[in-house]
């Protein structure tokens, strides 16, 4: 997985943008494979960084196969981003 780190049974992974709207453009793309995957993470944004907390929580808060398969559909949707 690319730069995500396994933490308190959560995959985390800050994404990096040139500026807040592009950080926010890529908020907007990601709702929709979020919705689509029906697995919501926890994400906050700080003007061009977007921090995303992954797990699952209907299984006891831990890491599952629906969040590796959801980090790999963001990391695919990171156009214009680079990541910490």
């Amino acid at each position: 997985m690319n730069n995500w780190t396994e933490t308190n049974n959560e995959l985390k992974k800050t994404f990096v943008f040139s500026s807040f709207k592009d950080a926010m453009d890529w908020m907007v793309k990601a709702s929709v494979e979020i919705e689509k995957q029906n697995h919501h993470p926890k994400w906050t944004n700080e003007y061009n960084k977007v921090h995303v907390s992954l797990t699952t929580h209907d299984v006891g808060n831990t890491i599952t196969n629906k969040d590796r398969a959801l980090s790999e559909a963001l990391d695919a949707i990171e156009l214009n981003g680079s990541s910490l």
